[in-house]
């Protein structure tokens, strides 16, 4: 067990006990009837304040972007396999219901063979600043052939629901489900630390966001990432930073604040 997962996992568990802040004015409780359709953990935000957003498929906060042209690639090593992950905002969008979404991609390589891509869609509510998620088309590969779409799901399709993925005010404690698909996808997130201090290959940074998250699709798994100002994720769960490329907002000619 690495420091940052120690770490994070001790902060966890003091949550469930001495935690009960919610996100003001970004999130909003969980509605009963849906808790109890969905079979949802009550303590997860799974509602969220959107009835008056303008959604746009460019913009970004302080921890998360939607410019295109942003690239992050990490890497690590998990049982002895080098693990890469490459992930690029696409200068390509996607209608998912009535929500012009952001097509976000995520190559995942194992000891440089292709292991999964998945195409995410994320789009930010101008008037919260906040990036929620839409959905995922995911293809896993074997010997350069796709064996499998496990985990895919889109907005309004059997059941599935949006979910908020970056907060634009974090709040210590804050915990909200990133993604509502049951017998699906069902991951969820929690603030663990707002000024956490990481050393990665690409460089040091500080007063950086940890997230803890899990689902009860795999219980007892738990997933650290780490997101800092002005760069995004600098670590999935013991991937690090190696490569960074900012985008342009500018790529979105429509976008405005």
């Amino acid at each position: 067990m690495n420091r940052l997962f120690q770490r994070a996992a001790q902060k966890h568990r003091l949550a469930l006990f001495a935690l009960t802040v919610v996100m003001l004015g970004v999130l909003a409780g969980a509605s009963a009837n849906a808790q109890e359709e969905a079979d949802l953990d009550p303590t997860f935000s799974a509602t969220f304040p959107t009835e008056h957003c303008r959604w746009s498929p460019i913009g970004q906060n302080a921890f998360f972007s939607l410019a295109p042209g942003t690239k992050h690639v990490l890497e690590g090593e998990e049982d002895g396999d080098v693990i890469r992950t490459a992930i690029e905002v696409l200068h390509k969008t996607e209608r998912v219901g009535d929500v012009h979404t952001r097509v976000i991609e995520e190559r995942h390589y194992v000891n440089g063979d292709l292991d999964e891509v998945s195409r995410n869609y994320y789009a930010l509510c101008r008037e919260s600043n906040s990036v929620f998620y839409f959905g995922e088309e995911v293809d896993f590969y074997e010997d350069g052939e796709i064996i499998g779409h496990e985990g895919a799901w889109l907005d309004g399709v059997d059941g599935a629901k949006f979910g908020l993925y970056m907060p634009s005010l974090p709040l210590l404690g804050a915990r909200y489900y990133q993604e509502i698909a049951p017998g699906a996808a069902l991951d969820r997130a929690e603030i663990t630390d707002l000024a956490a201090s990481v050393s990665v290959p690409y460089g040091e940074f500080e007063g950086c966001l940890e997230t803890v998250e899990s689902t009860p699709l795999e219980p007892g798994s738990l997933s650290i990432k780490l997101y800092c100002p002005g760069i995004g994720i600098i670590d999935d769960d013991g991937l690090e930073l190696i490569e960074y490329r900012p985008g342009s907002l500018g790529a979105w000619p429509g976008f405005r604040r």
